[in-house]
């Protein structure tokens, strides 16, 4: 299926430039972008997965990973093929970068994702396995459907696009998970085929200039981005740009993709950097893809009780008061709370919508 795309404009040499991101992609008519799906037809610039996705299921949202956004609920999550990033340690490079159009198993129209997440009692409904910034037309759509049945919509992103598209984006989603994969320009360019400078622009519209929900999470890789230099250097810009409660994610790298020679991150690297980041005044530090309740657990900034007790996916206890503050202090929680936590558990259902 091809869809009009957005973010665009004719060149004087007869090329279209792409103007989503920073990859600043000229295409002649035919050619595709290096997020593999927006392509040149005649004189336009289209989507090729709009309605399209590789899959569906039900997951925890703190897998997104959002630890203060509605604890204990169900999201619906998908994504489509493509990345406009080249990732050498990519998780799930493949989808990301896939070529093959028979990945796109299941046909949905963002009304019928938005009323599936209604039906199977989702909270919220998530773009992830792959960057919604190179399907954003489709995503902004299901966003929509999703606001009117009272379905939040959640981003799963590196955050590397253009301040319009930014902006557009993002106005219509509830909250984002960004990854911020190092804090180096050199890491950026030699690992991810891409630059830092446009990743902490998103960041700081995010936290600056919008009411979305934030988390960050660093996948942390040894040898590449794990130095300590490293981790007091981003904890300080985070301090400064972010501010103290926005929470963030470090989470372990196992070999994948073209990164298969480096080792696994050992746990005592991301109690390291938990933390120099709590060292720093960072609230809210979370470890990830490891066994870790201090971790996991969600505790008062100003008093120190523990709110919301974790063991992986699961909410061992739930001690926020009906207005999401401590029952200690009084102190309020950063984020967006119910009343009582959900219950779905650690579970991963996978279901097949129709089109």
């Amino acid at each position: 299926m091809t869809y009009p795309a957005r973010w665009w404009r004719p060149l004087d040499d007869g090329r279209i430039q792409c103007e989503l991101c920073p990859r600043d992609c000229r295409l002649r008519d035919g050619q595709r972008g290096a997020c593999f799906v927006r392509r040149r037809e005649g004189d336009r610039l289209v989507l090729t997965t709009y309605g399209l996705a590789s899959g569906f299921c039900i997951d925890p949202i703190e897998k997104k990973p959002l630890a203060h956004f509605y604890p204990g609920t169900s999201v619906l999550s998908f994504g489509t093929l493509g990345c406009n990033l080249a990732c050498r340690f990519c998780q799930n490079w493949d989808i990301t970068k896939s070529r093959d159009p028979e990945r796109l198993q299941d046909q949905a129209s963002p009304e019928a994702i938005a009323q599936a997440a209604v039906d199977l009692g989702c909270r919220s409904v998530a773009f992830t396995y792959n960057d919604p910034v190179v399907f954003a037309e489709y995503a902004i759509d299901v966003a929509d459907a999703c606001r009117e049945r009272g379905v939040a919509a959640v981003a799963v992103t590196a955050g590397y696009l253009y301040d319009r598209p930014r902006r557009e984006f993002f106005a219509h989603l509830d909250a984002a998970n960004v990854d911020l994969k190092g804090f180096t320009d050199d890491f950026y360019v030699q690992l991810t085929r891409s630059h830092l400078q446009p990743v902490l622009d998103t960041l700081t519209y995010l936290a600056q200039h919008t009411t979305v929900w934030l988390e960050v999470t660093t996948l942390l890789i040894p040898g590449h981005n794990d130095s300590d230099a490293e981790l007091h250097r981003l904890c300080d810009w985070y301090a400064d740009n972010l501010g103290p409660d926005v929470p963030l994610h470090f989470s372990a790298f196992h070999p994948d993709h073209h990164l298969r020679d480096v080792p696994p991150t050992p746990a005592a690297t991301l109690h390291r950097a938990r933390a120099i980041a709590l060292g720093h005044g960072l609230h809210h530090v979370y470890t990830g893809n490891l066994h870790d309740p201090a971790g996991d657990t969600t505790s008062c900034p100003e008093c120190g009780t523990e709110l919301i007790a974790r063991d992986w996916y699961r909410i061992l206890s739930y001690r926020l008061t009906p207005d999401g503050r401590c029952p200690s202090c009084g102190a309020a929680l950063a984020g967006r709370f119910a009343s009582s936590a959900g219950t779905f558990g650690p579970r991963r259902i996978p279901v097949r919508l129709a089109s």
